[in-house]
């Protein structure tokens, strides 16, 4: 979405300057010629409206949509909706935004055109919904299955973060009891050794690596900071990137597992799109950028170019491989029956319950891991230590 500075012309004659949103300059010259304004030149600030100041987390979502679906419910409206947020609004950056987006529509713009304003305070799928829900003059109805989309992922993000707790605390005992070992017991086994020449080769390694991790433990720090920038680094590599998001749903039993939630994802998404009006190609494209995996976008390309050309969307759906065949049957008969919406919907709600199994056992498949991989190490350091407690003892004898 780039940012265009114009100066047009109004009905009257009268000459009028000011700031737009659009995807390109014919989206701009038919956003103004709607407004009644005639375009005589413009120029592009910037490619794209400039990164937000704070973004709104899923729970945010959810309650800023439920507020704003109630209120227009009971028949409130928008500004005054909007006002009434303000006021409940205790964090100062939200609050701002808040009012950025109150100013926007008492001005005339539309909803919608507000939240662009912000850059990526709000995601796409929040801004395309509030869109289709203008056009269509359900815009309360389309809040109520936003809040109820957003509750979906924030429960469901939620979960899993309560899930991956118990495997990082196993981590962090696991990393502090290694340290402890080499920093603490190994160097005290060194001088049971009489002849340096008799110490097994893999003892002195690790004796070496003890004696560095306490004389030098800077270079460690560094070691471990610097794999983490480089894994933050290569994330950013498309190429690395499409290489590990192909990964992930290939490997055997987790990747069925991970596809299992981004079937349920995509279901729910792809339900409210379709619901609110939106286009297919359009309720697709959007759908598939929610589960943020570059491997299935690249797939989706082939998904979307086959729907443009009438192939039915299940059929094109089913050629990828990624999501699980009943799901792939289920759209197959909403397609038929007309009823796509509803049957995204029910098969949403089951999804749902097999992404919380599935992030179940994802955890479950870590935890043995990770203790397979503490057990191996706490082993190797005693297979170390062995052989210094036997020349001790026989010294002793």
């Amino acid at each position: 979405m780039a940012v265009f500075r114009y100066i047009a012309t109004d009905l009257s004659g009268r000459t009028v300057r000011g700031k737009e949103n659009a995807e390109d300059k014919d989206a701009l010259v038919k956003k103004l010629r709607d407004k009644g304004l005639f375009c005589s030149s413009f120029t592009e600030e910037s490619e794209k409206v400039q990164d937000a100041k704070v973004k709104f987390k899923t729970k945010d979502l959810a309650f800023f949509s439920r507020q704003i679906s109630t209120m227009l419910t009971s028949g409130i409206s928008l500004i005054k909706a909007l006002s009434i947020l303000i006021n409940q609004q205790e964090d100062k950056k939200k609050k701002a935004l808040l009012i950025e987006m109150y100013d926007d529509v008492q001005r005339g713009k539309s909803f919608s055109e507000a939240l662009i304003s912000q850059g990526n305070a709000f995601p796409n799928l929040f801004v395309s919904m509030v869109a289709a829900g203008e056009s269509s003059g359900n815009l309360d109805h389309i809040m109520k299955r936003l809040s109820s989309h957003y509750d979906k992922e924030n429960k469901t993000s939620n979960k899993i973060k309560s899930a991956m707790s118990y495997p990082i605390i196993l981590g962090i005992i696991m990393l502090v009891i290694v340290v402890a070992l080499f920093a603490f017991v190994m160097p005290s086994f060194a001088s049971m050794f009489s002849n340096p020449d008799d110490i097994p080769a893999f003892t002195a390694f690790l004796l070496s690596v003890s004696d560095s991790m306490v004389h030098y433990p800077y270079i460690y720090i560094g070691v471990i900071a610097a794999i983490v920038l480089l894994i933050k680094f290569l994330k950013k590599v498309p190429g690395i990137k499409l290489w590990w998001d192909r990964t992930k749903v290939r490997i055997p039993k987790a990747g069925k597992l991970i596809c299992t939630i981004y079937t349920s994802r995509f279901a729910h998404t792809m339900s409210n799109l379709f619901s609110s009006g939106m286009p297919m190609v359009e309720c697709i494209q959007k759908s598939e950028q929610v589960l943020g995996n570059s491997y299935i976008s690249q797939e989706f390309v082939t998904v979307i170019e086959n729907v443009k050309q009438g192939e039915s969307f299940s059929t094109a759906l089913g050629r990828t491989g990624i999501f699980d065949p009943v799901f792939v049957s289920v759209v197959l008969v909403g397609e038929e029956s007309g009823t796509l919406d509803e049957i995204l919907d029910k098969t949403a709600d089951y999804y749902d319950d097999e992404a919380d199994t599935a992030i179940d056992r994802l955890t479950a498949m870590l935890q043995p891991a990770m203790i397979l991989i503490m057990g191996v190490l706490v082993c190797a350091i005693l297979l170390a230590i062995y052989p210094a407690m036997y020349q001790a003892m026989g010294n002793i004898a």
